[in-house]
């Protein structure tokens, strides 16, 4: 864990750096948040690569992080003097907290420390390691996990390169994975599976808050609404608050009965009208790309509004920085700033494809749409040419030879995943007043309209995000469409939050409605992410004989081994990291993968049909497993079985070796 730790640590101070090479104003906390999330996708991808050649080992993990530390010879020592100089500014600052504090400083501090708090407590939750086995504190992670583990295990334990799908074997992974590998990185490097999930996703999640703070404070100049907008982001939810009273009313304990004892979601529920997840116990927690997706988006985000400033603006923020700054600029300023603004933007975009490629398609996107409308060439280019060049060879790679059925990802739906409800019922129900706040922020007169003309149209793209998946189902299974949906809320978040700061100062009354409108936004997402911190229930994915076995099934093994077991989304074989002939049809089905003929295959081979040696040889397999899990989903035939050699017994599971040294 040490180490791992200290491999965070250097790559976050090597992003930290990076980011004077274009970024002339940030304060150091804006500047480690986002050189944490271009530190650790980075090194992930430069690893990844690096370990295509030499594999995932103690040599590559070093090799790699040499490459990344490279680029740090581009700055000279003016940049260092001004990283000197923000570091004595932060510990001044802190200085002044505990001696001679402000209301601001005070407020940044609490908010940042219940922040602290509470991620903490969600990605502790995430993967819960015990004697009785692993399980996990979130229901929405309950199917989501046993993958991710999986993918972590492949790269971690069965030297997957090149990557096949580790829920299928012999097809290309092109399933975006690298926050997973960055996991397995951390497992090589001595972390526990639980720790090398923790280090990474908490990181990022805290990276994220301290992003969008920054965006929001530079794209809307106004404190409070800054400090408003990640709260929007990510405790978003509808009316699903309503639950809370119904149940109060219905319970026998009350309310007070029903807060100590909350459900598992009031924002996403399966076979009902409740389907806009919250975005830390639906999407960040369980789709671990979208944790370090979000954030490189928001940095090319704020690099966009930044670059495409009026040259008014633009002096003014380098005036304001060279007097809070009194120091050499850096070689690179010979480079127009915009210039090297957008270069970061298309860095950062570029990352995406393997990170999460949803988030690539929307920032590629909206870069398209503004260009249309901030026509500056010069600026734009410099983004697309670095986004291609980085962008490109993921793309090639994992698009090449894939397995993957096109097909199956688009067709036409309306009212995305409303089932048979009304779709402008379904969306208030789901989204509350959100949407009505968006229209009455756009409309809302004060000296002027509150939303200013440049706001808008840097927002207008974002409704597309909202507005196609209405229509267009953009994955086989239509809830994924929330991927594309969901930066529709993260660029209204703004805009919602500029509302309610202005009506906050102006009077009592305004104050509390301010007040209530805030809470009927957030109250669903804040009691999702509560539930997740505070309550004390685990659901079980893997037992203790199914840890023990898949402990013993990785010494006997080999590392690229074969391995047959029941098509369920827990089986003991993804903690070892061999590769599976299927795992859950479902996550095979997302992926855009035909599974339904090896399903079948598999259930002929457990129940020994005539055919299932045969089968059993043209799929390679070198072990089976039976379990309790074969034994419910496909009722083996165990005299079948009998026939080959058991070479492991923990508890009810048996791992019989199929394949024998001859073949």
């Amino acid at each position: 864990m040490i180490a791992s730790l200290l491999l965070v640590l250097l790559v976050t101070f090597g992003g930290t750096l990076a980011t004077y090479l274009y970024d002339e104003d940030a304060s150091l906390g804006a500047r480690l948040c986002a050189g944490a999330c271009l530190g650790l996708t980075v090194f992930s991808l430069v690893a990844f690569v690096v370990a295509l050649i030499v594999g995932l080992s103690t040599a590559g993990v070093v090799i790699s992080l040499g490459i990344c530390c490279s680029p740090l010879a581009l700055l000279d020592k003016t940049a260092i003097k001004r990283f000197t100089h923000d570091v004595d500014a932060a510990a001044i600052a802190a200085r002044r907290l505990f001696v001679r504090p402000d209301a601001w400083s005070i407020f940044y501090f609490l908010f940042y420390a219940a922040t602290t708090v509470i991620l903490w407590k969600v990605f502790s939750r995430a993967v819960i390691e015990e004697a009785g086995g692993i399980s996990t504190g979130l229901l929405n992670n309950f199917g989501d996990l046993p993958f991710h583990i999986s993918v972590i295990t492949s790269f971690a334990y069965g030297n997957n390169f090149p990557p096949e799908d580790p829920t299928y074997a012999g097809v290309r992974f092109t399933y975006p994975f690298l926050s997973d590998f960055l996991s397995a990185v951390f497992v090589r490097c001595g972390a526990s599976l639980r720790d090398s999930m923790f280090l990474g996703s908490f990181t990022l999640a805290l990276a994220f808050v301290g992003v969008l703070h920054r965006w929001a404070l530079v794209m809307l100049r106004d404190k409070l609404a800054a400090i408003i907008t990640p709260l929007i982001v990510l405790l978003n939810g509808g009316f699903g608050w309503y639950l809370l009273f119904e149940k109060a009313v219905n319970g026998e304990g009350g309310l007070w009965g029903v807060l100590m004892d909350l459900p598992p979601s009031f924002t996403v529920i399966p076979e009902t009208t409740w389907r806009w997840g919250n975005a830390i116990s639906a999407l960040l927690v369980p789709q671990r790309g979208f944790l370090m997706g979000l954030p490189l988006a928001v940095i090319a985000f704020t690099q966009w509004w930044l670059a495409l400033e009026k040259d008014t603006h633009v002096q003014k923020r380098e005036t304001k920085t060279k007097q809070r700054r009194p120091v050499a600029e850096p070689a690179a300023s010979r480079f127009p700033i915009r210039t090297r603004r957008m270069i970061a933007a298309g860095v950062a975009a570029g990352l995406l494809p393997l990170v999460h490629a949803h988030s690539f398609v929307v920032v590629m996107g909206m870069a398209a749409c503004l260009a249309l409308i901030n026509i500056r060439w010069r600026e734009w280019f410099a983004f697309f040419a670095t986004a291609s060049a980085i962008a490109i060879p993921q793309l090639l790679w994992s698009t090449l030879h894939s397995a993957v059925n096109a097909s199956t990802f688009f067709a036409f739906q309306l009212g995305w995943d409303r089932g048979q409800e009304n779709p402008l019922v379904f969306w208030f129900l789901n989204t509350g007043l959100f949407i009505p706040l968006i229209f009455v922020a756009l409309l809302w007169k004060s000296n002027g309209y509150l939303v200013g003309k440049r706001l808008l149209l840097f927002y207008l793209p974002f409704t597309l995000c909202f507005i196609i998946p209405n229509f267009i189902k953009m994955a086989p299974w239509i809830w994924d469409n929330i991927k594309v949906l969901y930066y529709w809320w993260l660029a209204s978040a703004p805009i919602v939050a500029v509302f309610l700061a202005w009506m906050w100062r102006k009077g009592r009354i305004m104050r509390v409605a301010a007040a209530l409108l805030f809470v009927c936004v957030t109250l669903a997402g804040a009691l999702d992410v509560a539930g997740i911190a505070f309550r004390d229930v685990k659901y079980g994915i893997f037992d203790a004989s199914g840890v023990s076995f898949a402990e013993r099934v990785k010494q006997v093994t080999q590392p690229r081994s074969l391995i047959l077991h029941a098509p369920v989304h827990n089986t003991p074989v993804f903690l070892t990291g061999r590769r599976s002939v299927m795992g859950y049809p479902g996550h095979v089905w997302t992926h855009g993968l035909d599974f339904v003929q090896r399903e079948s295959e598999i259930k002929r081979i457990y129940l020994g049909s005539p055919d299932a040696e045969q089968l059993l040889k043209n799929y390679g397999v070198d072990y089976a497993v039976i379990g309790p899990l074969e034994r419910v989903v496909t009722s083996p035939n165990e005299q079948f079985f009998s026939r080959f050699q058991k070479v492991e017994q923990v508890g009810e599971y048996s791992l019989y070796k199929i394949k024998q040294e001859s073949e």
